[in-house]
């Protein structure tokens, strides 16, 4: 059988490969955005895979073609990225899988579940890298990975000797239907792909394949009500089957009790339950992804008492929201490459109220497909109390600049917009700061 693996560029390489290797398939690619490099090229043609144009769809009929949710394509599709991934892989893994997606916090919740589930030696997938507990240590197999649902093949491939007990996965734009738990962070904003033809939602709604899924509330109630047999909860609501009360806010750590009712989990069995966290989540969207952690904890039956305490070691992660200090200043970081409206939004609540405060807000372009919108982040940075002072720096400062009506400063860097804040001796500084963490160099 023909099978033509679309887009060279989110992981089709990699899939193309491991049909190549089933030995039943005549395997064809197509390098849709152009992208492909020499080393690539070579690699494909090593593994009898043979690169087409766009023109091959129109002379083959009998042909299975394999293209990411989000390409568009005058042929039918046959299997999605995300069910290709299924299909190669569902008789290699042994093991429980959790899968994550949403619009925000998705690395987050995979950080939480990380400590959660710490004694089941986690094989670990997120857009910070592929992790594995080896010897009581976290070890980092490979750093620089996309979350697109091939590179659960390349997690695997590299975790497995390590005989890890789960697989906890961050993916983009839906799941593979690999997991016995899949997560759906939020819908933050639903924001439109594949040319404008579809939804982030409806992309992401490949996470039902998978048996039970742990949702945002809002998100359920605004686009999935047709999945509810199979969705558990969460949210800043009574509705939620996972909810938080006598909520205490820190930037260290937050108390509040969680509430548990009606949550299904992977047993059969209904959850009941009220009990305490203590963990770090100094604002409203941290508290959301700690319920989402909490939610698919549950539902995979993990106990509360083991929540408790992996949500405790749990300190927030390098640039998705961490705190240092220098002097008597406390930094916040934010540090994403996924930075926009909403995020600069959400960590300017976190500031709002504590005294002495500067904001740091600059970056980089180009570091993901979705550029930022300059007018509305500049409307809400317009909006910032005149007593919190605001530091522009790099190119996506100096092009705010030019849009603000509220008084500001430069900084050409990001460290010296910092270090100026220091000497005016604020007392909490929020870095805002479009990039990957991994390329700042100097820390």
């Amino acid at each position: 059988m023909k099978v033509l693996i679309v887009d060279m560029t989110h992981g089709g390489v990699k899939i193309a490969s491991e049909f190549s290797k089933l030995g039943e398939y005549d395997v064809y690619a197509l390098d849709i955005y152009k992208t492909l490099n020499e080393e690539q090229k070579e690699h494909l043609k090593k593994n009898k895979i043979k690169l087409v144009e766009e023109e091959f769809l129109q002379d083959n009929n009998d042909l299975k073609v394999v293209a990411p949710v989000h390409c568009l394509l005058d042929h039918p599709i046959d299997m999605t990225h995300h069910e290709a991934v299924a299909f190669l892989m569902e008789k290699k893994l042994k093991l429980p899988v959790i899968e994550v997606t949403g619009v925000k916090g998705k690395t987050s919740v995979i950080h939480m579940l990380k400590e959660i589930f710490r004694e089941f030696r986690p094989l670990i997938l997120s857009s910070l890298g592929v992790e594995v507990l080896d010897n009581h240590e976290w070890k980092l197999l490979k750093q620089d990975i996309s979350i697109t649902p091939a590179s659960m093949i390349i997690a695997w491939e590299l975790g497995q000797e390590y005989q890890p007990r789960i697989f906890i996965a961050e993916t983009s734009l839906g799941g593979t239907g690999l997991a016995r738990v899949g997560v759906i962070t939020n819908i933050a904003e639903d924001y439109i792909i594949a040319s404008g033809t579809i939804k982030a939602s409806q992309a992401k709604a490949q996470i039902f394949k998978n048996k039970l899924i742990a949702c945002n509330y809002s998100s359920f109630h605004e686009f999935y009500q047709e999945y509810e047999d199979k969705i558990n909860t969460f949210g800043l609501t009574e509705e939620a089957n996972v909810n938080a009360t006598q909520i205490l806010y820190g930037l260290q750590e937050t108390v509040f009790k969680v509430d548990v009712h009606g949550l299904k989990t992977i047993t059969g069995e209904t959850v009941e339950e009220q009990f305490k966290i203590i963990t770090f989540a100094p604002a409203h969207h941290h508290l959301e992804n700690v319920l989402s952690a909490i939610c698919a904890s549950l539902t995979c039956g993990i106990p509360s008492n083991t929540i408790k305490k992996g949500l405790m070691n749990f300190k927030g992660i390098k640039g998705r929201t961490s705190l240092r200090y220098k002097g008597k200043s406390c930094i916040i970081e934010e540090i994403n490459p996924g930075i926009n409206v909403t995020a600069v939004k959400r960590a300017l609540n976190m500031i709002e109220d504590l005294p002495r405060s500067a904001v740091v807000f600059g970056g980089k372009y180009g570091v993901t497909c979705e550029e930022i919108e300059e007018k509305s982040v500049s409307e809400v940075l317009d909006g910032l109390d005149e007593n919190i002072e605001l530091i522009l720096t790099d190119q996506l400062g100096r092009k705010i600049k030019e849009k603000l009506k509220r008084s500001q400063a430069y900084r050409e860097d990001y460290v010296q917009a910092v270090e100026y804040a220091i000497e005016k001796q604020y007392h909490n500084i929020l870095l805002i700061y479009r990039s990957n963490y991994p390329d700042l160099s100097l820390r």
